[in-house]
């Protein structure tokens, strides 16, 4: 059955190679959406998009970029793995609502409104009090709306990620978190969240990043689909879908980056623990994407049907895309 799935893997930042891309392929991946930036600002987007145009010339047997939800059947097609780009927060437009428009048209697909910290846009779920969706942010979502950018709220605080499923005109995502209920992390979401992202036609793709998960890196594949279950209790089994956090082959350095960008001297330890100051040990039944169809028979083996799992392992995504990607004419 696997094999049959368009399965989507709503967000990924791995230290991309052609080992990388092959399995992917080898797991039965359809699409990935890639992390290009998290702090880069626009020129140092441009180069990623310029790394990226690099990695398809060179590996076009294998991979293909996604323009448009299209692509994402064709990519199916083809036998080959589409990528989607997405920005983990807001820096590739800085101060310019205009450069919303200018990454859209650069196939810049999904753009969170910020990343932890207080952003020019949103807050962050590391910071002490959440202040909510901001002036400029009400008019990026606006205009992230108008252009067909996808708002994803996954490192948003509560407050902030209410606001922006209220003021979007379009379904919203987060695309890697799971309920706070499963795992209390602070990067989880609570029951009203997910319960507002479901009755607005939203899409919450769960995390197998061990630190969002009950157990960490012991969490079994039981637990896993036990929560997915639960959730889809909670939100709708249409709205619910897979975001792994993969972060494959990445150094030390890359974890830092994400975490202390430009604003820290001092090393943050994200959930608050220096014994998350490296990478964690990958979960035994998914070490990498060719573990995919191990999802397929854990979701199975709870008692989804086929249709369910095939909306959880992709089409949920592919619906939202394909709503969510086309500019608004007029």
């Amino acid at each position: 059955m696997h094999n049959e799935l368009i399965v989507i893997d709503g967000l990924q930042y791995s230290n991309w190679n052609r080992e990388i891309f092959q399995q992917l392929h080898e797991g039965g991946v359809t699409m990935v959406h890639a992390t290009i930036v998290y702090h880069e600002q626009i020129r140092e987007t441009l180069l990623r998009i310029a790394e990226w145009n690099r990695h398809f010339e060179q590996n076009g047997d294998l991979i293909m970029p996604v323009k448009s939800a299209a692509d994402i059947r064709r990519a199916k097609e083809l036998g080959r793995v589409g990528v989607m780009f997405g920005a983990q927060n807001c820096s590739p437009i800085e101060d310019d609502i205009g450069m919303i428009e200018v990454m859209r048209e650069l196939n810049l697909m999904i753009m969170q409104l910020t990343y932890n910290n207080q952003s020019l846009l949103a807050c962050g779920c590391y910071e002490a009090e959440d202040s909510g969706v901001t002036r400029f942010g009400r008019q990026a979502i606006r205009e992230m709306n108008r252009v067909g950018m996808i708002v994803d709220m996954s490192h948003s605080g509560e407050r902030s990620t209410l606001e922006a499923i209220e003021i979007s005109e379009r379904p919203i995502v987060i695309s890697h978190a799971n309920p706070s209920s499963f795992h209390d992390a602070k990067r989880n979401k609570s029951d009203r969240v997910l319960r507002a992202l479901g009755e607005s036609g939203g899409l919450l793709g769960f995390s197998l990043y061990p630190f969002h998960l009950r157990n960490g890196s012991d969490c079994s594949l039981e637990d896993f689909c036990d929560m997915v279950a639960r959730t889809a209790d909670l939100m709708g089994v249409e709205h619910i879908g897979i975001g792994t956090d993969l972060c494959q082959e990445q150094p030390l350095s890359v974890l830092e980056w994400m975490r202390n960008g430009r604003w820290s001297k001092e090393k943050d330890y994200g959930e608050g623990s220096k014994s998350n100051a490296d990478w964690p040990r990958p979960l035994a039944w998914f070490r990498d994407s060719r573990d995919f169809p191990n999802l397929t028979q854990g979701l199975l083996a709870r008692g989804f049907g086929p249709d369910d799992v095939a909306r959880i392992m992709g089409l949920n995504w592919l619906n939202l895309l394909e709503n969510g990607l086309s500019p608004k004419i007029g």
